[in-house]
């Protein structure tokens, strides 16, 4: 039955084109399924469920009628095997996957001596793609009294990973939360304060983790501010009143992204949207379909990826642990992987 849904899709118009342009040193091979280590084992259903909740907003003329078909197969696996390929793309880089949460501060509506750090909004007269202030100009009182503070939270380490991670949750005394996402940045590059660290000698690269730089930053209070504001790289957050408690936050995509289901990746090679299977390699080995829901400033390459592990500490301390190396496969689809290989051998 699917292979005459498929003729059908494709007599209708799933006619699929190459990309318009290709990177200079870029490699595509297609694959088959069977040389995706554990793919059967995996829960494509689920998969399927995360990869309908955007697949609407796919940024591309070739994917509407996949996924109107998606909306309405009996099995998740025949869909995903009958109407893509494995595409294995490398741009020279070595294959890096790390992890990402939603951390939970506390805070307070208005500043207090406990509640002394601002989360700002966007500013209205940043410029995007322009350099803005920097972190410093910011952290030492650039902004103040502009009426711009969504809260104040109590530890100023935990707004600089709230930073870093893109979204979040303030707690409030009251018991209530915001939910707050990604508004914009103050047009700086992202500069790693873990690599920071081990190009001073202060810590080996095995060593480094989220926890471990938090804890250093603490015990070292003046250097350690002045270590935070060697990423001059700022994020400015929005309000998110109507994301209830139980959805995850507001990735790239403007809808939320799904525990251990959603991924980061850059965008020049993975379309948003799409289906990726991810082999992680590391302590805890990682066999999964996942979808590019998000995008993250320190995510470039494309091999390189940042697995959500959801909210809160307990997650916060797992995404920290994964530093691990391994491979990453798009699924795209039929027509387009076959003229992206052929786009690249060419």
């Amino acid at each position: 039955m699917w292979a005459k849904v498929a003729k059908a899709a494709f007599a209708a118009g799933l006619a699929l084109s190459a990309p318009a342009s290709l990177a200079e040193g870029l490699m595509a091979r297609v694959l088959s399924f069977d040389d995706l280590s554990q793919w059967d084992a995996d829960d494509h259903a689920a998969a399927l469920t995360v990869f309908r909740n955007t697949c609407d907003l796919i940024d591309d003329p070739e994917w509407p009628q996949l996924c109107e078909l998606a909306a309405r197969v009996p099995d998740a696996r025949t869909f995903f095997e009958l109407f893509f390929r494995p595409v294995l793309i490398e741009d020279g880089q070595e294959p890096l996957f790390t992890g990402y949460f939603e951390p939970e501060l506390r805070g307070s509506r208005y500043q207090t001596g406990r509640y002394r750090y601002p989360v700002y909004r966007l500013p209205p007269d940043v410029v995007s793609g322009a350099p803005y202030l920097t972190r410093q100009d910011i952290t030492e009182g650039a902004l103040v009294g502009r009426g711009l503070e969504i809260a104040w939270v109590d530890d100023p380490v935990e707004l600089f990973f709230l930073q870093v991670q893109g979204s979040g949750r303030i707690r409030l005394d009251n018991g209530s939360t915001i939910r707050i996402g990604y508004a914009g940045h103050n047009g700086r590059d992202y500069r790693s304060i873990g690599q920071e660290l081990i190009r001073r000698g202060v810590y080996d690269a095995h060593q480094v983790s989220a926890r471990v730089i938090q804890n250093w930053v603490r015990r070292n209070p003046v250097e350690g501010s002045e270590l935070l504001n060697f990423n001059p790289s700022y994020v400015f957050f929005r309000e998110l009143p109507r994301l209830s408690a139980d959805k995850g936050p507001i990735g790239a995509m403007n809808r939320s992204i799904t525990t251990m289901r959603s991924i980061a990746v850059d965008p020049k090679f993975v379309t948003l949207g799409a289906p990726v299977w991810v082999e992680k390699e590391g302590e805890t080995p990682l066999h999964r379909l996942m979808i590019a829901q998000d995008t993250g400033s320190a995510i470039k390459g494309a091999q390189r990826a940042d697995i959500f592990f959801g909210t809160g500490d307990l997650a916060g301390e797992e995404a920290g642990k994964i530093r691990d190396p391994g491979r990453m496969i798009v699924l795209m689809p039929i027509q387009l992987a076959y003229a992206l290989e052929e786009r690249v051998e060419g």
